[in-house]
Order: structure tokens, then sequence, then C-alpha cells
């Protein structure tokens, strides 16, 4: 988890099943991003919240706000929450992206932040970045090209 006004750029790499999850604030242009590994802390009291969803997401929130960003304004993106295991079964819990996604998109919903765009899925990895600047969240992937959202 980290945060940063402008104009600096806020990356992470190597997102597989994991989430990138990005948070902004366009006035103040201030800007975090959160690398979710997996979706539920399970309610134990955890070293690294940003860790998981649940934990991780109220903990940016608090971390941007603390840097004086407006609650109300944040927006949010992700990327990421790929199927990097090719198993064949019934159980979801091989789901750990698409557990993921659905829950990074659940907190959000209940923290009332807006998602603006997504990028997740598949079955790549990916590299995001966040500029401070305007929010724009760049996606680079192996074979699938770069995009921004």
């Amino acid at each position: 988890m980290q945060a940063a006004k402008k104009p600096h750029n806020l990356t992470t790499l190597g997102l597989g099943s994991c989430v990138g999850l990005t948070l902004f604030d366009p006035q103040l242009q201030i800007g975090g991003l959160l690398h979710v590994l997996l979706p539920t802390s399970n309610g134990d009291a955890v070293a690294n919240k940003a860790k998981y969803a649940d934990s991780g997401i109220p903990a940016l929130i608090d971390k941007l706000v603390s840097m004086g960003a407006k609650r109300g304004a944040l927006i949010a993106k992700i990327a990421g929450g790929a199927n990097m295991f090719s198993m064949k079964s019934n159980s979801n819990i091989f789901q750990v992206g698409q557990r993921n996604v659905e829950m990074c998109k659940d907190v959000l919903m209940k923290q009332r932040i807006r998602l603006a765009a997504s990028d997740t899925g598949g079955t790549y990895g990916r590299t995001i970045v966040l500029n401070t600047e305007n929010g724009q969240l760049l996606i680079k992937t192996i074979g699938h090209g770069i995009k921004y959202i």
C-alpha cells in the first residue's frame, strides 16, 4: 500500500491473481495504490492489513484522508484478478483472482466508493502505474498490449 500527491506515479508489478486497486481524489490530485493478495483476512488481527481487500481498502482510504483527500471525492479503479491456475475443479478455492475482484467490488460498494473502471480476469499478468496528476491508470501486459483506464 502506498499513497502520494502529484506529480508522483505509483506502480505495482506482477499482478496475477492479485488485484491492483487505486483510489484517486481528482480535485486534490492525491492517489493511493493497494496490491491485494487475498480477499479476506478472516477477521484475524493481521500484521499487514494491506494484503487483504477487506482490511486493506479501508486502510488505504484512511491513509488518503489523513493526507487531505476528500473521502467523498475518491474514485476507484482495479486491474488484475487473473486466473493463473489451470485447475479443473468445481471448487472456487482455486479462483483466487475472481474472489479478489469480487471482494474489492464488495468493499468499495460498502465504503460508497465509485468503481470508475476495471481491467480484470483473463489468464495473464499485469503491471500498473497510477498517474497522480490525472488519475489515469496505465496497464502493461505481456502479449496483450498496453492500455489506459
